[in-house]
């Protein structure tokens, strides 16, 4: 389903996030997350590109078992790194072939290990990649006339590589202008650098749905890789000290981390935010347990009460 069907259809949207297993045994684990979450129907669920696009075909491979064998739509991550203008174009065409609605077009991290040359990727910056798709979109290749829906990325917190925020919302202006229709921004912990940044977004004349990242923290060490995913993440201080009184306790700390989120959640939702999106990190009880707590039905448990009245 194209973005705009489904964020017409679904006010807001919730929506997963999941990344590729390294492991055939990681594969069936994410594969079982991904089945218990279907039962809440998510509006979509989005898969990620590994540094560089090492893990590209996983990606690939699963944003096309999620669609083949589930009722999911799966948005597959693209980014600029590492990619010719013909790969893109060749993914493109995969991705329709097998009906593949929607891309989030992103920059991309550079490989790990090494200095890696981004002049001779053929994208640039995340606008360029956007301007693609879009001419993609036009030669009719894709089922959906209007071809895919496209996202990109915003960062709430500014953007870990361009700290001069006047010139980091001229370049996501920069990307909305060159066809997207929708932005999820990055994880964030304070709902105020959110709603600041929603206003900042409408000042520059972005118009487009605006979907809030939302991760819970479910351990200790999970806080300092959580900061090196965002690229660098404000911890409010609220956070911190109901995590420090936790000590090394992972179930308290969960509690806490789950806790944080269903109030973020609670005030996003009351300040009519389109969309929420949950980065899961491939497991599925903290966000169940947020979806259960918002008060959110299962599609299962309406199955089994429509049953139980025939």
């Amino acid at each position: 389903m194209h973005i705009t069907d489904i964020l017409a259809k679904d006010s807001p949207t919730l929506s997963f996030e999941f990344f590729p297993p390294k492991t055939p045994e990681a594969s069936e684990n994410l594969y079982q997350t991904i089945r218990e979450l279907e039962e809440y129907m998510p509006s979509f669920v989005s898969v990620t590109y590994g540094a560089g696009g090492s893990t590209r075909d996983l990606t690939h491979d699963l944003v096309e078992r999620i669609q083949t064998t589930t009722k999911l739509d799966p948005i597959p991550h693209l980014t600029c790194v590492c990619h010719k203008e013909e790969e893109v174009h060749g993914i493109l065409q995969r991705y329709a072939k097998t009906c593949i609605g929607n891309i989030l077009a992103l920059g991309g991290d550079p490989p790990r290990g090494g200095n890696y040359d981004r002049s001779t990727d053929a994208f640039q910056h995340a606008a360029d990649l956007v301007k693609f798709i879009r001419r993609f979109n036009d030669t009719g290749e894709h089922p959906d006339s209007r071809g895919f829906g496209i996202g990109v990325a915003g960062f709430p917190e500014g953007h870990p590589a361009t700290p001069n925020r006047l010139i980091e919302m001229d370049h996501l202006k920069a990307k909305v202008d060159a066809g997207a229709d929708y932005i999820v921004t990055q994880l964030f912990f304070d709902n105020r650098d959110f709603y600041d940044f929603r206003e900042r977004c409408e000042l520059a004349g972005i118009r487009v749905p605006i979907i809030a990242g939302i991760m819970p923290i479910t351990s200790m060490s999970g806080c300092k890789r959580i900061a090196e995913l965002a690229g660098g993440a404000r911890f409010p201080a609220k956070l911190l000290r109901a995590l420090q009184r936790c000590t090394d306790d992972r179930k308290m700390v969960k509690r806490v981390g789950v806790h944080f989120a269903l109030e973020q959640c609670h005030d996003l939702l009351d300040n009519r935010v389109a969309g929420i999106h949950f980065y899961t990190l491939n497991q599925s009880d903290a966000t169940r347990e947020i979806f259960d707590s918002l008060g959110i039905p299962r599609q299962g448990d309406e199955r089994v009460a429509a049953r139980r009245s025939d």
